[in-house]
This record gives structure tokens, C-alpha cells and sequence, in this order.
């Protein structure tokens, strides 16, 4: 069975090693993996790095993923954030010369919510409720706060490159 034929992700029952308090989080990162692989792995250079109407293209989408999921989760871990997350920051919608192909942005989206997943796994659920910041700012929010936002901003990107994808299959 393939994963276009296996229901979502959340209902599959339980995954194995994570504790029941973030099932919905590991659930949700789950089908953002395979729908990346499923909207952007068989389109062209291209197609990845096109900004139809200025949006930001499926290729910075794919990058965004895996470099956001890197830093919430940087601030989770109660640290700052480093001069090469924000360099990669800087850089997720840059191309490259040639551009970069759909397989190897694909990796790296698929790559930094397999690090989420790993650091998920070992996170003390007694921890979720503990604060942290974010920013600059040190906006407030909790260890939870900021694993559950890994996955709604990172399904809210796997959406996009969805919708980028009909946009760009049509042209």
C-alpha cells in the first residue's frame, strides 16, 4: 500500500516511541513529509523556483519547512538562535546557479522534520508546560507551545506548495 492509499496520517493509530501528548504533533509533521514528496518531487527546476504573482515559490516553501522547524525548535530547547540559522534564513528562496532540483529541496524539508520528529521523540512531555521565548522580543509562549507550532506552520507551507503546484503544472 502505498501512502496515496493509506488514510492520513492521524488515522493510523498511534506512532511508536512518542508519548501520547504529542501523537496530534507527530501525526501532523507525518503527512507534511509525505505530502511535500507528493506536490513537489516530480516537477521541473522550473517549476520549484517559479513565484506565479510574486508568491514565494514551492522551493522556498520546502526550505522554509525545514529551516522555521530548525529554529522553533532551537527556541524550544531553551537556546538562540545561531549566525548559520540565520544565514539559511536568509537564503531559503534563493535558487542557486544552476537551481537547486525538486528531489534535493524535497531532502531537505524531509530532513529537518526527521531532526523535529528526533527531537520530539526525546523531549521530556513533564517539559511541555515549561516557558520559553522567542525572538528577539522574547515573546512569551511553552516548550508545547512552540513543538505544536512546528506542525500547524509546517502543514500550513505543505498547503501551499499544494496549491503552488496546480499553479504551476497549468502554466
Amino acid at each position: 500500500m502505498t501512502s496515496n492509499e493509506l488514510p492520513e496520517a492521524w488515522l493510523r493509530g498511534p506512532v511508536d516511541g512518542y508519548s501520547a501528548q504529542v501523537q496530534p504533533i507527530v501525526h501532523a509533521l507525518l503527512q507534511v513529509r509525505e505530502e511535500v514528496a507528493r506536490h513537489a518531487a516530480d516537477l521541473t527546476p522550473e517549476q520549484v523556483w517559479a513565484r506565479p504573482g510574486g508568491a514565494g515559490s514551492i522551493g522556498f516553501h520546502l526550505r522554509h519547512i525545514a529551516g522555521a522547524t530548525d529554529r522553533l525548535l532551537t527556541y524550544a530547547r531553551g537556546e538562540a538562535l545561531t549566525p548559520a540559522q540565520l544565514t539559511w534564513m536568509k537564503a531559503e528562496g534563493e535558487p542557486g546557479m544552476p537551481p537547486v532540483s525538486a528531489a534535493d529541496v524535497v531532502a531537505v524539508a524531509q530532513a529537518g522534520l526527521d531532526r523535529a520528529l528526533e527531537q520530539i521523540r526525546a523531549t521530556d512531555v513533564a517539559t511541555l508546560l515549561e516557558p520559553r521565548s522567542v525572538g528577539r522580543a522574547r515573546l512569551p509562549t511553552t516548550v508545547g507551545g512552540l513543538v505544536f507550532h512546528v506542525a500547524e506552520h509546517a502543514s500550513r507551507h505543505a498547503g501551499q506548495i499544494a496549491t503552488l503546484r496546480r499553479v504551476v503544472m497549468a502554466r
